[in-house]
C-alpha cells in the first residue's frame, strides 16, 4: 500500500459527480492498474504520426511509422512516409526517436544495475492538488517530484480516473536529458482507454536541440495491435 507525503486534501470543496474517494485508495488503485498494464503492454504495435517544427527557422518536418515494441520492452520504428524539411526530419525527429529506442533498453547505473524509474513511492513523492469531474468521471491530480535526479524521471502531474486508476494524463519535465543533442524536454501526455487499457493518445513536446534550438513536436498514435500473450512494458521514459 502507498503512504502519501503530504497532508490530505479534503474533497468537502470537490465538484459534484462521482462519490469522492480517499485520495490514498486512488493512488493505490494507479500503482495497481499500472502494474497490470505493464504485463499487457509489449508485444504491441501501433501506428504513430509525428509532426515537428522549427519556430525559430520556420521549418516544419513529420513522419508517419510503424512503432512496435518487443516481448523485452525494446522499441522500434519502421518509417512510412517522410514529408517537410529534411534538417527537421534528420535533426529533430530522428533523435528524438533514436533517443526513444535507446532508453526502451533500460536504464542502468554506473555498474550495470537496473534502475526502476516507475511512477513508485520509491522514485516520487505524491502530493494532492486537485480534484475534477468531466465526462462523469472524477479525476484525482496529483503533483509528483521525483526524489533523485534520475534519467526517466519527471518533475510534473498526472490525473488519474478515481474508479479505474488509469492515467488520464501526465505532464512535466525530465529531470534528466535523455540524450546529449536534447536537453529541457517538457512533455504533455493524454491517455485513451482501449480493450481496459490505458494507451497514449497524444503527446506534444517541446525540447531544446543542441543543432537547431527549440523544437517542437506533436506525436499522435493509432491503430494498436496487442498480442493477448505479451508480457509487457512501454519505453523506459513513457514516450
Amino acid at each position: 500500500m502507498i503512504s502519501l507525503t503530504a497532508d490530505a486534501a479534503s474533497d468537502a470543496s470537490a465538484p459534484a459527480g462521482p462519490s469522492p474517494v480517499p485520495w490514498a485508495e486512488v493512488l493505490n488503485r494507479y500503482q495497481a492498474a499500472n502494474q497490470e498494464q505493464q504485463v499487457r503492454l509489449r508485444d504491441a504495435s501501433m501506428e504513430m504520426e509525428i509532426e515537428a517544427r522549427l519556430p525559430r527557422l520556420k521549418k516544419e518536418g513529420s513522419l508517419h511509422a510503424l512503432r512496435q515494441i518487443t516481448r523485452l520492452g525494446q522499441i522500434s520504428y519502421e518509417a512510412v512516409r517522410t514529408a517537410g524539411d529534411k534538417m527537421v526530419n534528420k535533426d529533430v525527429i530522428a533523435r528524438y526517436l533514436a533517443a526513444e529506442a535507446e532508453a526502451s533498453k533500460g536504464i542502468v547505473d554506473s555498474r550495470g544495475r537496473a534502475q526502476s524509474i516507475g511512477l513508485t513511492p520509491d522514485n516520487y513523492k505524491f502530493k494532492q492538488k486537485a480534484v475534477l469531474t468531466t465526462s462523469g468521471r472524477r479525476i484525482y491530480i496529483f503533483q509528483v517530484t521525483p526524489r533523485k535526479s534520475r534519467l526517466g524521471l519527471f518533475k510534473g502531474e498526472i490525473w488519474v480516473d478515481s474508479g479505474t486508476g488509469m492515467p488520464v494524463r501526465e505532464a512535466g519535465r525530465f529531470v534528466k536529458s535523455p540524450s546529449v543533442f536534447l536537453s529541457n524536454v517538457d512533455f504533455v501526455r493524454e491517455y485513451e482507454t482501449i480493450d481496459g487499457l490505458a494507451v497514449p493518445d497524444k503527446v506534444e513536446t517541446r525540447v531544446e536541440t543542441r543543432l537547431v534550438g527549440l523544437a517542437e513536436l506533436n506525436i499522435r498514435y493509432s491503430n494498436y495491435s496487442f498480442l493477448q500473450t505479451a508480457q509487457a512494458g512501454i519505453c523506459a521514459l513513457g514516450w
